[in-house]
């Protein structure tokens, strides 16, 4: 299952980017980590079928949904993904595959400022008072 959810060729993407597996402590080592490849399968797993994290069943996949989740918050804080996001650009670029015509930015690209950038004095929508008869 795990090399049905991580690819080969996604796995060798995903693989340099990864922080370092951090050391066993020598006396009271706990259990072994598990690998992070079969963690990205759990994480892939939530993605595909928008299970909860709890649900993810740990005899397909090769871990919990919760194992899974803490490596999928471990590896955002290390900025993984901002970094896979600009391997895989650089790559269709390469590749002649961009088209920036194909593209669309929305909030959660890019900041939208409230109101934006005024260059000029925009009219008053509000009625005008009637002028005085008197």
């Amino acid at each position: 299952m795990c090399a049905d959810l991580v690819p080969d060729d996604l796995w060798e993407r995903v693989a340099p980017l990864l922080p370092p597996t951090p050391e066993r402590r020598r006396r009271y080592p706990g259990r072994l980590r598990v690998p992070d490849r079969v963690a990205l399968a759990g994480v892939m797993y939530v993605l595909r079928t928008g299970v909860a994290w709890r649900d993810v069943p740990a005899e397909t996949v090769g871990c919990s949904g919760v194992t899974a989740w803490r490596r999928l918050r471990d590896w955002t804080e290390a900025g993984v993904w901002p970094r896979l996001h600009g391997a895989l650009l650089t790559e269709l670029r390469r590749a002649d595959l961009l088209d920036p015509d194909d593209c669309s930015v929305d909030g959660s690209h890019v900041r939208a400022l409230k109101g934006g950038i005024m260059s000029a004095l925009h009219p008053s929508t509000v009625p005008a008072r009637a002028p005085s008869t008197t």
